[in-house]
């Protein structure tokens, strides 16, 4: 895998755990100080490592240039 793929990976990776840890703050209350707070950044792990399993699924079936889905021209 070229460094490009892999900061394309990376790039997914933290886009995704940020905005469902965000999101996840954002419906309890965002009181940080709260276990709900340290539960929702473990379950936004979740959707992150998933996008890992989804970058390396993208880049055997989709543009061999990206880890995206769609094909090439799209």
């Amino acid at each position: 895998m070229t460094s490009r793929l892999l900061l394309d990976t990376a790039e997914r990776t933290i886009g995704t755990y940020a905005v469902t840890f965000l999101g996840l703050i954002l419906a309890t209350g965002f009181d940080l100080t709260d276990m709900t707070a340290l539960r929702a950044a473990a379950l936004a792990s979740i959707p992150a490592a998933l996008s890992v399993v989804k970058a390396a699924v993208g880049r055997l079936i989709g543009d061999p240039r990206t880890v995206g889905w769609l094909p090439g021209g799209c």
